[in-house]
């Protein structure tokens, strides 16, 4: 199996591809949409993207991808800890630190730390947690970088400080993409997608009560912009069980019924059920 990811080699995206598949050839990305892209093209069998972080929320580029792409589906999820760090060149101290480079995600997630002990540094972002450690290595100043342990051994960084989250049960959950979902297991999950043409009291309201009646739990809820307007959004809901079991199938069909827009992601075994999780 080719499984692509977010890259450079050192980011938790290669992490969560090692879980997921332990003896699969692993294909590096500039972008999760490259990434995305490759299983599309058969460059990859599947991708594994991040899509949301326990401190920061959703990652939008990967629900994008989904809502508006076509030909790809969620098979599986998984999730890992995230534990940052911050690392430089061999030599540097702390206190010579004039920028930090990290993924946007990942300097959202220590801003106690960087306020506490980088106050007047820089801040830069990167397209990746590893890239960020080749951009401090080389920077015009001193600078370093936010980056997964495994990235201070790729590029010959050293550690400046360990655990340096705002909050230690900071997880980042992953979906795997491919172009087919997965077949029913007993512990399901499906994620699903839906908008409305028009804007008047009770249209969600109506969607929510068919799962209620029907005794499906909703893991999440949330909302994604349209593109077609201010105040206009789809709703993407996670909900308990397999499209392909008769109630969920039912009550579907009927949030299809009442949507303009409707579409299912997939559905997949549930985080701990999942090869590798």
């Amino acid at each position: 199996m080719r499984l692509s990811y977010l890259g450079p080699p050192g980011t938790f995206s290669e992490e969560a591809a090692v879980r997921f598949g332990p003896d699969a050839e692993l294909v590096p990305f500039p972008t999760i949409t490259a990434a995305a892209h490759a299983v599309l093209t058969g460059e990859a069998d599947a991708a594994v993207t991040p899509v949301e972080n326990s401190l920061q929320g959703a990652v939008t580029e990967t629900l994008d991808l989904l809502i508006h792409g076509e030909g790809l589906h969620i098979s599986h999820e998984l999730a890992i800890d995230v534990v940052h760090n911050l690392m430089a060149a061999p030599g540097l101290a702390i206190g010579d630190v004039k920028r930090v480079y990290s993924h946007p995600q990942a300097l959202g997630q220590c801003t106690a730390y960087l306020a506490a002990h980088l106050p007047d540094a820089e801040i830069a972002a990167a397209i990746s947690t590893a890239g960020a450690v080749g951009q401090a290595m080389s920077a015009d100043v001193p600078s370093a970088a936010i980056a997964p342990r495994r990235a201070a051994d790729l590029y010959g960084a050293v550690l400046l400080a360990e655990g340096i989250q705002n909050d230690d049960s900071n997880m980042t959950r992953f979906v795997v993409l491919a172009t087919k979902d997965s077949a029913a297991t007993g512990d399901d999950k499906t994620s699903v997608c839906f908008s409305f043409d028009e804007d008047r009291p009770g249209l969600l309201f109506g969607v929510m009560e068919r799962f209620s009646g029907a005794g499906i739990n909703l893991a999440k809820v949330e909302s994604r912009p349209t593109r077609t307007g201010l105040g206009r959004y789809y709703f993407l809901i996670d909900l308990d069980g397999h499209r392909a079991d008769p109630k969920v199938a039912a009550v579907l069909e009927d949030v299809r019924g009442l949507a303009s827009e409707f579409k299912i992601f997939g559905s997949y075994p549930r985080y701990g059920s999942a090869p590798g999780a």
